[in-house]
C-alpha cells in the first residue's frame, strides 16, 4: 500500500504541472485572443517579447516569433534561478514557459476584430488568473517572478520600483509603434493583469493574527506543527468581562494560510477572540513560504 508521503509527492506533482498548463492555454488565449489583435502589450518578459517581434516585423528580413522569443529571454532567468534559487523550482518553472511557447505558438489566432478596450479588460483578466493560479500551486511563470524572488530573498524588499520601471518601457514602447491610445491599452491590460494576479495570488501579503485565549499550549502546538510559524506570547492578562486569566498569541502569516490558521484555533479553543489585520512591512526573522 503506497505511503501517505508518496501520495501527497504524487498529488503535488499533478498539481504543478496541471497549474503550469492552465497557465500555458492563458498566456496563450491573452495573446492570441487579445493582445495581438489589440495591438497591445504585455507586461515583463511577454511584452518585451512582443516588442522584439514587432520591430523584427518592421526593420529585419525575417521576423522574430513571439513565442520563440518569449522562450529565449527566460533562459539566462533559467541559470539565476538554477543556481539562486533552487533546481526543483526551476525545472517546475521550465515547464510552465516551455508550455507557454508552444501554446503560443501552435494555437490558432481567431480572425476577428474587437475593442482593444475589450482586447486589454480581457486580456488582462485571462493572464491574471493564469499567472496567480500557477503562483499558488508554487511554480513560477518565469520573466520577473524570478528577479523578484531573489530580490526578497536576498534584501527583504519589493522588487516593485524595477517591475513598474520596466512595464514603463513597455508602454512608452507601445505608444512609439503604435500610437498613444494604445500604450493607455497597454498600461489599462498591465494594471489589470497585476489586480488579477494579487486577488488570486495572496500569499505575498502578510497578516498580523491577534488570539486572546485560554488555551495558549494547544494553539501554539497547532501553528507550529502545520505552520511552523514564530509566535509571541504574552502571559497573565485578563478578559474585562469573567475576569478569567487569558493569554495573548501574536503571530504573522502570509494571507494564504489563514484558512489553516483559522481551522487550527477554531479546534482548539472555538472561544478564542481572534483579530487579524494586514501587514504593511516586516522586519525581523520571518520565514518566507519556499515555493519549492
Amino acid at each position: 500500500m503506497e505511503s501517505l508521503e508518496g501520495l501527497s509527492r504524487r498529488y503535488n506533482l499533478l498539481s504543478k504541472v496541471s497549474a503550469a498548463f492552465l497557465y500555458a492555454i492563458a498566456v496563450a488565449v491573452a495573446l492570441n485572443f487579445f493582445w495581438e489583435p489589440g495591438r497591445m502589450y504585455s507586461s515583463g518578459v511577454t511584452g518585451f517579447a512582443q516588442l522584439i517581434n514587432t520591430l523584427s516585423e518592421r526593420y529585419l528580413p525575417f521576423t522574430l516569433t513571439t513565442s520563440t522569443l518569449y522562450f529565449a529571454l527566460n533562459v539566462p532567468l533559467f541559470i539565476l534561478g538554477w543556481f539562486k534559487i533552487g533546481k526543483k523550482f526551476t525545472i517546475f518553472t521550465i515547464i510552465a514557459v516551455f508550455l507557454a511557447s508552444i501554446m503560443m505558438h501552435n494555437l490558432p489566432a481567431p480572425e476577428w476584430k474587437l475593442d482593444p478596450l475589450v482586447c486589454a479588460i480581457f486580456g488582462g483578466v485571462i493572464n491574471g488568473v493564469g499567472t496567480g493560479l500557477a503562483l499558488k500551486s508554487g511554480i513560477s511563470t518565469g520573466g520577473l517572478d524570478i528577479v523578484g524572488i531573489i530580490l526578497r530573498k536576498k534584501t527583504g524588499q519589493s522588487f516593485g520600483s524595477i517591475n513598474i520601471a520596466i512595464n514603463l518601457l513597455i508602454v512608452i514602447a507601445a505608444g512609439f509603434v503604435f500610437g498613444w491610445t494604445r500604450s493607455l491599452y497597454t498600461a489599462l491590460n498591465i494594471f489589470i493583469n497585476g489586480r488579477v494576479i494579487d486577488a488570486v495570488y495572496t500569499q505575498h501579503r502578510k497578516m498580523q493574527v491577534m488570539i486572546v485565549t485560554e488555551h495558549p499550549k494547544k494553539i501554539i502546538e497547532g501553528i507550529q506543527a502545520k505552520m511552523h510559524r514564530g509566535i509571541t506570547i504574552i502571559h497573565d492578562v485578563e478578559g474585562a468581562y469573567g475576569h478569567t486569566e487569558k493569554t495573548i498569541l501574536f503571530t504573522i502569516i502570509d494571507r494564504y494560510d489563514m484558512y489553516d490558521i483559522h481551522n487550527i484555533i477554531v479546534a482548539c479553543d472555538p472561544y478564542a477572540f481572534v483579530s487579524v489585520s494586514e501587514v504593511a512591512k516586516v522586519y525581523g526573522r520571518f520565514k518566507e513560504q519556499e515555493l519549492v
